[in-house]
Order: C-alpha cells, then sequence, then structure tokens
C-alpha cells in the first residue's frame, strides 16, 4: 500500500505567495509616503526660512538675528535680559545673519535668528536659548540653519543669506532640488556638498541616492 505524503498544493503555494506579495507591496508603499512625507517637510524647511525672514523685515525693518534694536521691537517682557546677538566680530544692523549656519554658540546672530522670529509670531519653537530643543531640526534629525552668503559653506552659491540643512539623503536632495530650483545639486540656488564637509568650493555634480549630504539654497 502506497504511503501518503502531505504537502501544499499548488493552489496553497500561490495563495501564500500573492499574500506575501501583497504585503511586501503594503510596506514598500507605506515606505513611499513616509520618504513623501519627509521632502515636502525638508521643502517647507526651504522655503519658510527666507519667508520668516521677509515677515520680520516687513515688520520690523530689520533682519532677525541682526536686530540691533531687537529689545525695543519684541519688548523687554519678552526678551527679558537682552536678545540682542553679541557674537564676536559681527555687526548688528548690516542686513546679514552672521555666524555659522550650525553654530552652537548663544551670542552668534545665526542662533539668536531663531529667537527672534519666534517671539516675533513667525515661527514655533522655543524661545529659550538654554532649552535642549532650541535649536531647529530637520525631518530626518539634522540640524537647519541660516548664514550670510559671504560665509556660505558652498562657495558656489550666491545671495545675501544661506539655507542649509544637514543629513539628507541624495535621492531626497534632488528632488528637493527639482521642487525649487534647476534639478542639478551642482548649480543654481540649490547646491549640496558631502555631509561629513564643513565646507566646499562647489556644490557636488551627481549626488548618490543613499549617501547623506549638506543640502544649502541662497536667497
Amino acid at each position: 500500500m502506497a504511503s501518503r505524503q502531505d504537502g501544499f498544493t499548488l493552489v496553497e503555494i500561490a495563495i501564500v505567495l500573492i499574500i506575501v506579495g501583497l504585503m511586501l507591496g503594503g510596506v514598500m508603499k507605506g515606505q513611499d509616503l513616509i520618504d513623501n512625507a519627509r521632502v515636502k517637510s525638508l521643502t517647507s524647511d526651504f522655503r519658510n526660512v527666507p519667508l520668516y525672514l521677509y515677515a520680520y523685515q516687513d515688520k520690523f525693518r530689520a533682519v532677525p538675528g541682526d536686530d540691533a534694536a531687537v529689545d525695543a521691537h519684541l519688548g523687554a517682557r519678552l526678551c527679558q535680559r537682552s536678545c540682542r546677538a553679541t557674537g564676536s566680530g559681527q555687526v548688528q544692523g548690516n542686513g546679514v545673519v552672521e555666524g555659522a549656519w550650525n553654530s552652537t554658540n548663544r551670542g552668534d546672530e545665526s542662533f539668536r535668528f531663531w529667537q527672534h522670529v519666534r517671539l516675533a509670531g513667525l515661527a514655533a519653537g522655543p524661545t529659550d536659548v538654554n532649552a535642549p530643543d532650541y535649536l531647529p531640526r530637520n525631518a530626518i534629525g539634522g540640524p537647519l540653519g541660516i548664514t550670510a552668503g559671504s560665509t556660505s559653506p558652498i562657495g558656489t552659491l550666491r545671495g545675501a543669506q544661506v539655507v542649509c540643512s544637514r543629513g539628507i539623503p541624495g535621492r531626497f536632495a534632488r528632488q528637493i532640488d527639482i521642487a525649487l530650483d534647476d534639478g542639478d545639486t551642482a548649480t543654481g540656488s540649490i547646491q549640496a556638498m558631502a555631509d561629513t564637509a564643513t565646507s566646499a568650493a562647489g556644490g557636488v555634480d551627481a549626488v548618490d541616492n543613499d549617501l547623506p549630504y549638506t543640502l544649502c539654497m541662497g536667497f
């Protein structure tokens, strides 16, 4: 008498493969949605920072961070001791935000920029410069900041001011450049440099999809 061997039928195997395929498709779709949300958030950062500056300038006739009369503009109650920048060698009132874009020095104009626009009601976030989450972070978790065009970390960028954001994967950097500029991370108003670099003579010509970059925009 022949022995009986149990196993999966072709129909059962096909059903399992379909289910696995649907699950993988759902995971990939979910990751696409997450990535798209991150790109939108990163793109918004580059749009919003100039808007903060222009709105503050329109309201007070001064540049946030660089505002020499910030205590009078925002009021003693909000500023308490003083909101004015005190960075060494930085000139308040000269129309540009001096200091490194990712500065952690509480006296730098680039550091105080965030306090000024937040106290003016233009941006959300802590106004206490000692708060652990005072400095803004992008959707990837990297630092976001502003500096004068003359101290741009990428030499070929043009503009009175430069906004930079770190830790952006190359595939995101390309999408942001397409949305806001010319789609080439080596030219135009948006350029990229290696994430490990503190400065670069020019933008990266061809970004690697999976490597992180610092993306900067001049305006």
